[in-house]
């Protein structure tokens, strides 16, 4: 397994199509070129067929499940040699991918987060997959969930497969749930269906817990944090964004704003600490100080680790439908112009046995795209991951553009112009309309795509 560490970032929009001069410069000149070269031996003119290159960002625990799935894929009869590279997740990994991609250097399989694609399908640095053939190794349209089915076509044509989604949502304490009365007789949290309930349901974790806080949740420096915050009660509300290029951020207002002054009352003192960062959000909820938490699912196993009593469900829909906001490692093949058609078939079935085998994934939090594997009854059995693998009907992506998903500057600039609001040293409405006008600069900047 070859690791390499992050390179430079993407550096600002250039009009017109993308090439390796542009990308370039783009991406820092001479470092970008050298990141090039060491990625150079994937190129699939030099490898037999049954040599896959893979690419993907996945490090610590996910990284060392996904090593598990290819040892068991290259251990079936006939199955191709898989060779994974592994890079730092973020703009860099991203930037090399479409450098790779354009200087015709591309590896025959990467993985990409699902709200980042729509930024490369239009520059054509994303292949196909082939459903009949991904359907002779026995997955099919109907094996995903129609959210996650949805994300994975982008302007008509199937570009990525989703391994997964990993939504934001909501873990509680259950010695504290318990000690405070809210656990039904199933064991579960009692369900709130308004904000006073949800309100009251809280304090009464806070008034059990060490820290006297309900609810743990971190924003400082965190834009994506906070993005996933909003997203979720804006979306509750009934509120959509659209972000088409060349014009301006379409979206409700009120809906907004409401959404900002109700994650206030979250984070008021009472419910939950008014200044936490990500750390020590869930330093508060591992160590037993708080009742609840809001975070990515990925958490699981650092609370395993830390031994606290937990359980996890959707976030309450207290201001309307529930929603989950999440992103889906997603498999995608980088563009090649002359691509093996044995190698592209071994990539399928590669791809195929690990949606199948996916179980291994859901370990990590992640709930399986391949719906097979959750409607498993082993998958019953995975507690707490059986109790929000319902949130797959309440996904919310970010609104496509070239500039959204995750680790993206979309949610850095929400971070940067909203974090003064939930300090409550800017008023929301100051916050969100430079958000807005942030966002609307991009808009009038053609992709670098």
């Amino acid at each position: 397994m070859t690791h390499l560490s992050a390179g430079p970032s993407a550096g600002p929009p250039r009009s017109g199509g993308i090439d390796r001069r542009s990308l370039l410069r783009g991406a820092g000149g001479l470092g970008a070129l050298g990141a090039l070269g060491a990625l150079a031996g994937c190129g699939a003119a030099a490898r037999p067929a049954d040599d896959i290159a893979f690419w993907h960002l996945l490090s610590g625990p996910d990284g060392v499940t996904m090593s598990e799935l290819l040892d068991g894929y290259m251990a079936t009869d006939g199955a191709a040699t898989v060779t994974p590279t592994v890079l730092a997740w973020g703009s860099p990994y991203y930037t090399k991918l479409a450098m790779a991609s354009a200087g015709g250097r591309a590896p025959d399989v990467a993985v990409m987060h699902a709200a980042r694609i729509p930024g490369y399908a239009p520059g054509g640095l994303l292949d196909e997959w082939d459903l009949d053939l991904l359907g002779e190794f026995g997955v099919r349209q109907e094996d995903f969930p129609e959210l996650i089915w949805d994300k994975m076509m982008v302007e008509g044509k199937l570009l990525d497969i989703a391994l997964d989604s990993h939504p934001f949502v909501m873990y509680y304490n259950t010695e504290i749930a318990e000690a405070a009365g809210q656990l039904g007789t199933d064991g579960l949290l009692l369900p709130v269906s308004s904000p006073e309930e949800y309100r009251e349901q809280l304090l009464a974790l806070g008034a059990q817990a060490p820290s006297g806080f309900g609810l743990s949740w971190g924003y400082l420096g965190d834009g994506s944090n906070q993005w996933r915050m909003f997203c979720t009660y804006y979306t509750q509300l009934g509120g959509t964004i659209e972000l088409p290029e060349g014009g301006t951020m379409q979206y409700q207002e009120e809906l907004a704003i409401q959404a900002i002054e109700y994650i206030l009352t979250l984070i008021d003192g009472e419910v939950g600490n008014s200044s936490h960062d990500g750390g020590t959000a869930i330093s508060e909820f591992a160590t037993g100080g708080s009742g609840a938490f809001y975070g990515g699912v990925w958490e699981i196993g650092s609370y395993r680790n830390e031994g606290v009593p937990f359980d996890m469900q959707v976030i309450p829909g207290v201001l309307g439908r529930p929603a989950a906001y999440a992103d889906s490692h997603s498999f995608v093949l980088p563009h090649q112009s002359s691509p093996n058609e044995e190698r592209r078939r071994n990539v399928h079935a590669m791809v195929a046995y690990i949606l199948k085998n996916s179980i291994q994934w859901a370990n990590a939090g992640h709930i399986p795209a391949y719906s097979p594997v959750v409607q498993d009854p082993a998958y019953a059995d995975l507690v707490p991951q059986s109790h929000y693998a319902d949130a797959s009907d309440y996904l919310v992506y970010d609104p496509p553009a070239w500039f959204t998903g995750s680790g993206s500057d979309f949610h850095t600039y929400f971070g940067n112009d909203m974090q003064n609001v939930w300090a409550r040293r800017a008023e929301p409405l100051e916050g969100w309309n430079a958000f807005v006008a942030r966002i609307n600069d991009l808009l009038a900047k053609p992709s670098p795509m």
